[in-house]
């Protein structure tokens, strides 16, 4: 523990929602909701206006459509958050060498190694500068957490929102955190609370009371003495400004069963390819692969094959994830797909074809034949699902994405359907809401774009007049 409350969490406040909020002036002040808008598409998040109807994280998107039918509902656009996160971190990067992101709208800073605090007055000065300087960059608002540990200044910044600063003075951790739930602190999840609240724990005041060896006998020795200490506010972990890639992943929940074999491995290797294009933008190459299914019944089957080398080869990846699938029985359905690879490095083994043919003919495979193809299959290119601006040629439109029409102008997609896509022609800078048009889907004039700034860029004085 520190005795300064010089370590700052940024969470910005319903990150997704309020960007598209900030970029689509129809919208503000009203429900948003950010996810997939298939029938099983889940929340990613929900603005401040819809979470009054019920609306979180992680709900079935029908149910939220129940709870708040007249909100509006958006495929999430990444590029945009990418973007805005990216002047986030720039900012938080002019504090102290030591950023550790968490994730695209969440961060830690430690701000006595930037010399940007040395006590609680000089922390809380330099709070409310970056919550200033956030909002006149991006036009969205964070909040705020100061303490001496990782531990207390995320829980400051949960107690602080929406749009707030909130400090911990150090020596007070026990007499603030007594009456907080114990679902409070990190990796106390449904299970182990429900846990606690049978023995009679549902504060942290309660677990302090108990002690550790009751907390021992509970939930096991290693998971109980963390817990003690973190009731206590005692949390040594370090602002790590590299934070080591342990996997990368991507999946696909269907909105019908897949149940054409067929089918399952073109999605199969499609994720295989996604898979390895974040692979190679994260600069890593990985050993294992790993194949997710989630059957019918919501069983999920996880498979696994470790290579002799690392490698970031789309065919390598869609070759292993073939033979996973080939051991799993999908003929009730499949609701989920997801491709992994682990064991991450970073570098990579260039002959993994040539030693998987080696490996066949030493254990004297058919008549010599190569199992593995001679020609590497063509790079697939990769199609994040409904954000990628390369859909247009598909002529699909996705609800809240970006367009520009030949003669209107920028807008948005409100919604599309029957051969037909409605825009709002508006802007992020615009002072009322837009005028709504509808056209065919295959209307030539209209197109996605790329999203616009969210606030205006200043001209640049020194620059030559237009």
């Amino acid at each position: 523990m520190r005795p300064a409350p010089t370590v700052l969490h940024l969470d910005m406040d319903a990150f997704f929602a309020a960007a598209e909020q900030a970029a689509k002036p129809s919208l503000r002040g009203k429900p948003v909701v950010v996810g997939g808008l298939g029938p099983r598409g889940v929340v990613s998040t929900a603005s401040y206006e819809a979470r009054r109807f019920g609306i979180h994280s992680a709900m079935p998107m029908a149910q939220a459509r129940r709870l708040a039918p007249n909100a509006a509902y958006l495929v999430p656009r990444f590029t945009l958050y990418r973007t805005v996160s990216e002047q986030v971190m720039e900012l938080l990067g002019r504090l102290s060498p030591l950023v550790e992101p968490l994730s695209l709208d969440e961060a830690f800073v430690d701000l006595e190694a930037g010399g940007s605090a040395c006590d609680s007055a000089s922390a809380r000065a330099t709070g409310e500068r970056l919550r200033r300087e956030i909002r006149a960059v991006t036009g969205l608002t964070g909040s705020v957490g100061l303490a001496g540990s990782k531990m207390l200044a995320k829980i400051a910044s949960e107690q602080a929102k929406p749009d707030g600063l909130v400090l911990m003075e150090p020596g007070t951790e026990r007499e603030l955190l007594g009456p907080m739930s114990v679902r409070t602190l990190p990796g106390v999840g449904p299970a182990t609370g429900e846990h606690l609240r049978r023995a009679g724990m549902t504060t942290i005041a309660d677990l302090t009371e108990a002690g550790e060896d009751e907390l021992v006998r509970l939930v096991g020795k290693a998971h109980g003495a963390s817990l003690y200490r973190m009731a206590s506010g005692h949390d040594d972990r370090p602002v790590v400004a590299e934070r080591e890639t342990k996997s990368v992943s991507v999946e696909d929940t269907f909105d019908v069963d897949l149940h054409d074999r067929v089918r399952v491995r073109t999605e199969v290797d499609r994720l295989a390819d996604r898979c390895v294009q974040r692979l190679r933008r994260s600069g890593h190459s990985g050993r294992t692969i790993v194949l997710k299914v989630r059957r019918y019944d919501f069983s999920t089957l996880t498979r696994s094959e470790t290579l002799r080398g690392p490698t970031d080869d789309a065919g390598v990846v869609r070759e292993a994830a073939g033979r996973l699938l080939e051991s799993l029985d999908t003929t009730g359905g499949v609701r989920l797909l997801g491709v992994g690879v682990t064991g991450l490095t970073d570098y990579t083994q260039e002959d993994l074809f040539a030693q998987a043919a080696a490996d066949a003919q030493a254990t004297g495979a058919g008549d010599g034949a190569n199992p593995v193809a001679e020609k590497e299959p063509e790079p697939r290119p990769e199609r994040e699902p409904e954000s990628d601006p390369e859909a247009a040629t598909e002529r699909h439109w996705p609800a809240g994405h970006d367009v520009r029409h030949a003669e209107y102008g920028a807008g948005w997609v409100q919604g599309s359907g029957v051969g037909r896509v409605t825009v709002r022609f508006e802007e992020p800078t615009s002072v009322v809401p837009g005028r709504v048009r509808t056209f065919r889907t295959d209307d030539p004039d209209l197109e996605l774009s790329e999203p616009l700034p969210l606030v205006a860029v200043p001209p640049d004085p020194a620059a030559p007049p237009a």
